[in-house]
């Protein structure tokens, strides 16, 4: 055990007997397990965890000490958009904040002093004594961008990407509808929502568009290459 884990290990123990909690072991037992993994973790992978190194907890014991550790400060509990409730450590004086991935829900964390100084000097501009912040920023890591296909229809891009029309299939009557709603071959559009069933949202020349799924399938794209390229660009 690293001796940070140690020291956070002895604190837990002297809060939780403070509390008159019984299994003060079993408590320890999964504060280690937890301390060993650098994972944001949900109960179930704790519970998994657990087994492996021989503890035989209730999913009702081991939720109700993960949440007692967040009320002490040695954890934090998170919701990440479309996933469980994650658990992940705590460290005193230290802030850090996450990219996470919306195809395979891999999360990365990252901490930038310059990002901070400047959140901070944004907050105070505005009149704002900064108490706490999160930032969350969701895309498609290396590895699920590296699975796309160059070409591939409208009906599997991702919300927030920013995609170019490169090829409409469907015959007149379909060319003939994507042109009554402005779109033409070469226009950007933002995938506003796509959430697998129904129509899609898109944004395009400052305006909402929405599409139905059978369209959606006859329209090719490609990801627009250029960084921070927008669907709305006023005159």
């Amino acid at each position: 055990m690293k001796n940070n884990d140690y020291i956070e290990k002895i604190n837990f123990r002297a809060l939780v007997e403070t509390d008159g909690n019984d299994r003060i072991q079993d408590r320890l037992n999964i504060v280690d397990v937890f301390l060993d993994t650098e994972e944001h973790v949900t109960i179930e992978q704790m519970y998994r965890l657990l087994r492996e190194k021989g503890y035989d907890y209730d999913a009702g014991f081991v939720r109700q000490c993960m949440n007692r550790m967040v009320d002490l400060g040695f954890a934090q509990k998170k919701q990440f958009e479309g996933q469980p409730v994650r658990y992940e450590h705590r460290h005193l004086g230290r802030h850090h904040d996450h990219l996470i991935c919306t195809k395979c829900g891999k999360i990365v964390e990252f901490a930038n002093d310059h990002m901070e100084r400047l959140q901070v000097g944004i907050a105070a501009e505005h009149g704002f004594h900064m108490l706490q912040h999160k930032m969350e920023i969701y895309g498609l890591c290396t590895e699920c961008r590296a699975q796309r296909r160059p070409l591939m229809p409208l009906a599997m891009a991702k919300p927030g990407e920013m995609v170019v029309i490169r090829e409409m299939a469907g015959g007149k009557t379909a060319r003939s509808r994507m042109a009554d709603m402005g779109l033409r071959l070469d226009d950007h559009v933002e995938i506003i929502s796509n959430s697998g069933e129904g129509r899609l949202i898109l944004g395009h020349d400052c305006t909402r568009l929405a599409i139905g799924r059978g369209i959606a399938r006859k329209i090719m794209v490609s990801l627009a290459h250029k960084e921070g390229e927008e669907a709305c660009q006023e005159a």
